[in-house]
């Protein structure tokens, strides 16, 4: 059963993955995801380009949707220099050629940091593109009001600044709370 969220929009998403020789004796290639495709049809690692050693994969078509809830860190993804949208891949540990399955795309910044926290995903930023740039931001400003800071007061300040006293009030205190305390006296 496919649960649908009120006020939610999707789009699916291609994701471009590059393949490059790798720079080190450990790693057979490199994989960067370089590009996402809005309105793609559905793909599985399908070869886009290939230039010598480097090789260009429509590795998947995921949906990216948008929810209200997180309208606020759509608003913060748009203020950066560089509106981004995010692909999570997972190691798939069965094909050698091809060791990633593309496991979700988004334009949340916070939900891209979870992932970044685990060190299990690679989590690759990509620019947005000028029409999915317009349409999330299409978004943000129908469903999202920026809330007005407002600095919480002590509900029992005193006003008159007097002190009561110092100290526990519930101990008689006659002399300074201040002063050094006295030495010990050994009875014999």
């Amino acid at each position: 059963m496919k649960q649908t969220f009120p006020n939610s929009q999707t789009i699916p998403l291609g994701v471009v993955v590059r393949r490059t020789p790798g720079v080190t004796r450990w790693a057979k290639f490199a994989w960067q995801v370089s590009d996402v495709l809005p309105g793609a049809m559905s793909a599985d690692w399908k070869v886009l380009r290939a230039e010598g050693d480097v090789t260009e994969f429509h590795a998947a078509t995921l949906p990216l949707t948008l929810y209200v809830s997180d309208a606020e860190a759509y608003s913060h993804e748009l203020q950066s220099r560089m509106p981004s949208v995010y692909a999570v891949l997972r190691p798939t540990g069965q094909n050698r050629d091809i060791p990633w399955s593309v496991a979700l795309v988004t334009a949340s910044p916070y939900e891209a940091q979870d992932y970044c926290d685990s060190a299990e995903e690679l989590v690759e930023k990509i620019p947005m593109s000028d029409g999915l740039l317009a349409w999330i931001k299409d978004f943000v400003d129908t469903h999202y009001e920026e809330e007005v800071f407002v600095k919480r007061q002590r509900k029992n300040a005193r006003v008159d600044q007097v002190d009561d006293g110092i100290g526990d009030s519930r101990i008689l205190q006659t002399s300074d709370v201040y002063r050094a305390p006295r030495r010990k006296t050994v009875i014999n």
